[in-house]
């Protein structure tokens, strides 16, 4: 491990859930083994991805619920929502309860903006308020006040009287979300791309998780423009140094691959790879290249990249379209090879 490098403290792994539109139990199913395999193999945590109209998972959070039933340590992560599809308060209510059947290891990160293909799903999503929606920074603050216990109401107290057959009920009603998880305000990630978004999710106490696509603003070498949004956020985070950064990347160690995987793993980053030379759309979107190979070779390539350096948890990102056994082959690559060689030590 090179002098100026640290340990690698905390390794997840990222999975989008694929299922058949045929039989989409088997799909979820396969999801939740992958989950408990992560476990037994001591990742610190596993997180899933969120897609909508797709055949990956819709409900995140209802995944989530049953993962934390079949597990016991792991920590159990979103990323992302996208907030533009839900009602922050409902959301909150979700969240909440979800950690407290979790024992405390729910990670929702989330994120910002329309919904993808707005003009042709607002009608179905919001009918009667399509274009008054606001899809930015407010919507996040409505989450975090929710989650962190501010009040909903200002409506409190005896909600009344209520005769049973057996005995009079009062019921009575919270002004803030019920349950309420104390420690689930400070596990709120943001999923930002930019600038602005890195310097929002500091400012507001936010952790912060990067991907493999940013915002090209101020370069297009894409670790570097990777590590402005992570100085930014800490500059602007009450912790400083010590606030959270997961950083995101496609990674797949081969090392126990067979030939035929290692074909396919190769031919996947390569057909990705065209667009991660130049800022991609209107956006200008930058990708990173998916690290493909043994763990010793991605080993020099992480601590070659500039973001990296400036980290010390990760959420690598499973590939989307791969079979079942290949996502078991790169998970215990990553947690009995690639791990270890940046210093990482299995989770108890």
């Amino acid at each position: 491990m090179p002098p100026s490098s640290q340990p690698l403290r905390k390794l997840g792994f990222l999975t989008i859930g694929l299922f058949d539109e045929a039989d989409p139990g088997r799909g979820h199913e396969a999801t939740l083994e992958i989950i408990e395999l992560g476990e037994r193999l001591g990742f610190d945590s596993a997180w899933v991805r969120h897609r909508h109209l797709q055949y990956g998972i819709s409900s995140p959070v209802a995944v989530l619920a049953a993962a934390s039933q079949r597990t016991s340590r792991i920590d159990l992560g979103t990323a992302v929502i996208p907030l533009g599809w839900e009602n922050p308060l409902r959301l909150a209510e979700d969240l909440a309860t979800v950690d407290i059947l979790s024992g405390g290891r729910l990670n929702p990160g989330v994120s910002v903006g329309p919904p993808m293909h707005y003009e042709q799903v607002k009608q179905a999503l919001y009918p009667d308020t399509a274009d008054i929606e606001d899809f930015g920074y407010e919507r996040v603050q409505r989450l975090l006040d929710f989650v962190r216990g501010k009040p909903a109401t200002d409506f409190g107290g005896a909600e009344g009287f209520e005769a049973t057959r057996r005995q009079p009920h009062i019921e009575y009603s919270s002004n803030r979300v019920q349950p309420y998880s104390p420690g689930l305000g400070r596990r709120l990630w943001y999923g930002g791309g930019s600038l602005r978004s890195a310097q929002w999710a500091g400012e507001h106490g936010m952790n912060l998780l990067t991907s493999s696509v940013v915002k090209a603003e101020e370069s297009e070498d894409f670790a570097e423009v990777q590590l402005s949004h992570i100085r930014t956020f800490r500059a602007h985070h009450p912790d400083g140094e010590r606030a959270r950064v997961s950083q995101g990347l496609v990674v797949i160690p081969t090392d126990s691959a067979t030939y035929e995987q290692r074909a396919k793993y190769e031919a996947y980053a390569a057909k990705r790879l065209p667009r991660t030379a130049t800022p991609q759309g209107p956006a200008r979107m930058m990708f990173a290249p998916d690290l493909v190979g043994p763990s010793d070779r991605i080993v020099e390539q992480l601590y070659a990249h500039a973001a990296f350096r400036e980290v010390d948890e990760v959420a690598f990102a499973l590939p989307f379209t791969f079979e079942h056994e290949d996502y078991v082959q790169i998970l215990t690559d990553m947690a009995t090879r690639l791990g270890p060689a940046l210093g990482w030590r299995p989770a108890g």
